[in-house]
């Protein structure tokens, strides 16, 4: 099968090693020419995944039409705020292939899900997406775990699973793409609150309380904007936020550390100006849209006071009592 991976990052490098494994042909795009350059010499990405390197069957590729022919599976695997522009590029060459979307979190101002923009630029229905707790560093060490795919064309489903799942890789699917796509990028806000009640100095007695609670508040959330409850249990689920939740590996949960544990704001500016916290901008954007929408989020509401407005952490504190 020929899959094209938009995005030369971590979480693209690391889903080629399951293609791989897969005997999928691949070319990887990126549109940063210095990226291209390093892999293209040292066959990784040393920024970052410098133990990752590169088969020489993986084509890496700055042309969008080489990129795209013959292309049967898209992964699209970039950040969010590049990915509309991307998709102006694709749309020039895109041939009606199925397309698997790996990017999580919400377009800033327009407050879109990648879902939503694909769609209404490609116009197409061939759209998955996949979620699960699933760092990249671990893909890479062939280690088992989980993806949850979502997507309402079966076909799409089945090339998903076809060319992602195997021994290591285990894949759920469903046709619950909000759902899927709700936790996929909320997890990382939730990640923060989890960081900011470890570096307040709670035990792990308290950490699980407001794990629980964030568990249950979301599984209605996501209900409330039309997604299924029983998505929560699968690997995009309870499955993405324990892992993101609880690990010191994630970059949201060590950013929430920091705050509570009233590291100095410069530092904290400097954090955020060298690591890419998506829980930081997915925040103001899921504010955003509960307000827009009416819905009820106190714990949206109380993280985003405390991470944009300096807002006092007992509000932390109020929460887990009530």
């Amino acid at each position: 099968m020929n899959v094209t991976i938009l995005g030369a990052g971590a979480y693209g490098l690391a889903l080629s090693n399951m293609l791989l494994k897969n005997n999928c042909n691949i070319t990887i795009w990126t549109a940063i020419e210095n990226e291209y350059k390093m892999i293209k010499k040292h066959k990784c990405n040393r920024m970052v995944l410098p133990s990752y390197y590169i088969s020489d069957k993986i084509k890496i590729t700055m042309d969008m039409k080489e990129a795209l022919s013959n292309c049967k599976l898209l992964i699209v695997a970039i950040p969010v705020k590049y990915l509309r522009n991307t998709l102006i590029e694709v749309k020039k060459h895109y041939k009606n292939s199925h397309i698997c979307i790996a990017s999580k979190g919400l377009e800033q101002k327009s407050n879109l899900f990648p879902y939503d923009i694909i769609k209404n630029i490609l116009k197409t229905n061939r759209i998955g997406v996949i979620s699960g707790g699933t760092f990249a560093i671990d893909m890479i060490s062939n280690v088992p775990m989980g993806l949850h795919a979502a997507s309402k064309n079966k076909h799409t489903l089945r090339i998903i699973k076809k060319s992602l799942g195997n021994e290591l890789l285990k894949i759920d699917t469903s046709s619950d793409i909000v759902g899927t796509e709700f936790w996929g990028s909320i997890k990382n806000i939730m990640a923060i609150g989890c960081g900011i009640i470890d570096g307040m100095n709670y035990p792990e007695s308290t950490r699980s309380l407001f794990f629980t609670k964030c568990f249950n508040s979301i599984t209605d959330l996501v209900y409330d904007f039309g997604g299924n409850k029983s998505t929560a249990n699968t690997y995009a689920g309870i499955g993405d936020l324990y892992l993101t939740c609880t690990s010191i590996k994630s970059r949201n949960y060590t950013f929430g550390k920091m705050l509570g544990g009233n590291i100095n704001k410069e530092y904290l500016g400097e954090y955020l100006d060298a690591t890419t916290v998506e829980g930081y901008y997915t925040l103001k954007s899921f504010y955003d849209l509960t307000r827009k929408k009416k819905k009820k989020a106190k714990i949206i509401d109380i993280l985003y006071s405390i991470v944009y407005n300096n807002g006092d952490l007992k509000q932390l504190e109020e929460f887990l009592k009530k």
